[in-house]
């Protein structure tokens, strides 16, 4: 087989080719948002919002709704609940986000294991993008260009927001406002994502490509860019190994982008493991 053949044969199948589009839409605004995740250290709260959008697909699949629809909602609802938590009571906000996530989760397994022949738990929690539907296809592209769309526009306030957010409030800046916008588009690119990467696995694009970036520089344009190219970057290839090794297609894209990782954590120029040694070395 040619390096072309290898390249294209994947494509002459229309379920890839469609896996190709959604995955790349996914891990594109993943990757952008896992800059600001990783810089105001919300990476739990990813963590939160992705597992407590399960009763709300799981209700949607049994409604015959759209998923984006309960995942949205129940989003929402679960920054709604973990917000509330942190302003009436006197919980951190680890505990906060905690006891609202794990109690969602449950409630959705709740419900799958009620009607475990109408709602595969395994599409749910480990994504299915080799099965997606133009509709889906359609409904996750139009969440992404919203999502980041936004995420772009207000670049400047939420990086402002990001490293100081007393000073973005001195300057004028609605900083609940812009708080809680943050929180909705982190529900909204959960939403994006689940078709592609599941629930448990999209944590994983929301933390990765944000914390390899940040090893590599200290200028947040460059972080983002180098992010947003690690996450494409692993989308395609993680699908490519799926294709080749016969692996679970959402698990091989994290493995890459872990590989990514590990591959900065070690040959990052200033922070990575190698030039620390070497700068150990010369101050011996």
């Amino acid at each position: 087989m040619t390096p072309w053949e290898w390249i294209t044969q994947p494509l002459s199948y229309g379920f890839m080719t469609d896996a190709l589009i959604v995955a790349v839409a996914a891990a594109l605004v993943c990757s952008v948002l896992s800059c600001w995740l990783v810089l105001m250290g919300w990476a739990l709260m990813g963590d939160a919002i992705s597992h407590a959008v399960l009763p709300g697909v799981a209700l949607s699949y049994l409604l015959g709704l759209p998923f984006a629809v309960g995942a949205l909602a129940f989003g929402l609802g679960a920054v709604a609940l973990i917000g509330s938590l942190r302003s009436r009571t006197s919980l951190k906000s680890d505990t906060a986000i905690g006891v609202v996530f794990t109690s969602l989760f449950a409630l959705g397994l709740a419900i799958v294991s009620k009607t475990p022949s109408d709602v595969d738990l395994g599409h749910i929690l480990f994504g299915n993008v080799l099965g997606v539907t133009d509709a889906e296809m359609l409904q996750v592209l139009a969440l992404a260009v919203v999502t980041l769309g936004v995420l772009l526009y207000l670049r400047k306030d939420l990086t402002l927001l990001a490293f100081d957010r007393v000073h973005a409030h001195a300057l004028g800046i609605n900083t609940k406002t812009l708080h809680f916008l943050l929180l909705t588009l982190l529900a909204l690119t959960v939403v994006t994502s689940l078709q592609a990467m599941g629930i448990i696995l999209v944590v994983a694009m929301l933390i990765i490509p944000g914390a390899t970036s940040f090893l590599w520089t200290r200028s947040f344009g460059r972080m983002l860019s180098i992010a947003a190219t690690l996450g494409v970057t692993s989308a395609v290839c993680g699908l490519y190994l799926s294709y080749y090794l016969d692996v679970s297609a959402s698990a091989a894209i994290v493995l890459t982008q872990a590989a990514f990782f590990a591959l900065t954590l070690a040959a990052a120029p200033e922070q990575g493991l190698v030039s620390q040694a070497i700068r150990r070395r010369k101050t011996a």
